[in-house]
């Protein structure tokens, strides 16, 4: 049975209440801001520098970040470096893995388990290997324990993904894969049993309830709600985990990455918004509640001339056991931490 068919019995009421904080937000631009900027945190081994970044999460013990950044340039094709490295808090790397096994790492998820999740949204066809248009579990050690699709080989089937963007393990192991970067990609959500069988999907293309335009991030709650960062339609939607539409949020801007902490407050990194590609609202993390859905804080981007710029700020976003905020940049290809004043 397909998840579109999967209905909650509560899923009208939750809905219902939902929509007191959906449609027609204003631009969230003037929050507070109560944290500075960190520049240079992450010290990249010698040798190497840093490439483009979206694909960060913290580990179980919250005092160590992973990233994935994309071998020095935007792409690990050909190259010899580790993509995944386990950094302290301090911006030290303590383990590295993933050479030659990832194209082009985009999401991230570590699973109650400390399993890392990689999804890698660029594929190529194989010849003679595939690589890409997968999402790949690896053991904390770097062992490669699962493949959902097929390296380098894109389709809508049960088990191809076309450029997956983000993955996420719910607490009782079914996976959620965001299925389609572009805009006009396969922009679905598809769900998985713990041992990667195909449970079922939904989402088309639009701007419907239910549908995307680039299903870019995912995150869960306490309550078990999924947020999916539905970037180029700028909003949030959330479902229950059968794929019932819950409710739609504007109020976070056009959301590149998700992160929900124990306390369900939602960090929202908008790295596309400006006057030209969303008039009125600028781009930076916004955080606000899961709960009520207002937007209690904003980190803008550090970068000035927006406008001029095609894309920058923190496409992933993430959390450590002290509360320090964490931003994964594709454009400066950099990972910032901001810490409470």
């Amino acid at each position: 049975m397909s998840v579109r068919n999967v209905r909650k019995p509560a899923a009208l009421l939750v809905t219902l209440i939902g929509t007191l904080f959906v449609t027609n937000a204003g631009a969230q631009n003037h929050a507070p801001n109560p944290y500075e900027t960190i520049e240079g945190w992450a010290r990249i081994p010698v040798g190497r520098e840093w490439g483009a970044t979206s694909a960060i999460y913290p580990a179980n013990d919250g005092k160590h970040i992973w990233i994935a950044e994309r071998c020095g340039t935007n792409l690990c094709v050909g190259s010899d470096v580790d993509p995944v490295m386990l950094f302290d808090l301090d911006g030290n790397v303590v383990k590295s893995f993933g050479a030659g096994l990832i194209t082009w790492p985009h999401g991230m998820y570590v699973d109650a388990d400390d399993n890392v999740w990689i999804a890698d949204a660029v594929g190529y066809a194989p010849v003679p290997d595939g690589v890409g248009h997968t999402v790949m579990k690896f053991s904390p050690d770097g062992e490669l324990l699962m493949t959902l699709g097929k390296k380098g080989v894109a389709g809508t089937g049960h088990d191809l993904f076309t450029k997956p963007s983000d993955v996420l393990v719910a607490p009782n192991g079914d996976i959620f894969v965001a299925d389609g970067h572009d805009a006009g990609g396969n922009n679905r959500i598809v769900k998985f049993s713990a041992d990667g069988s195909y449970l079922g999907e939904w989402g088309t293309t639009g701007n419907g309830s239910g549908q995307f335009r680039d299903p870019h991030a995912l995150a869960m709650d306490s309550r078990g709600r999924l947020f999916v960062a539905d970037r180029s339609n700028r909003r949030i939607q959330i479902f229950d985990q059968g794929g019932e539409h819950l409710a739609t949020w504007t109020q976070f801007g056009g959301p590149s990455g998700l992160y929900i902490d124990d306390d369900d407050i939602l960090y929202a990194a908008d790295s596309e918004s400006n006057e030209r590609r969303n008039p009125g609202w600028k781009r930076g993390i916004r955080i606000g509640s899961t709960v009520d859905g207002f937007v209690t804080m904003f980190i803008p981007d550090p970068e000035m001339d927006q406008d001029n710029s095609p894309t920058s700020g923190a496409e992933g976003v993430a959390l450590d056991i002290h509360g320090n905020i964490y931003g994964a940049e594709v454009g400066p290809r950099a990972v910032k931490k901001y810490m409470k004043k």
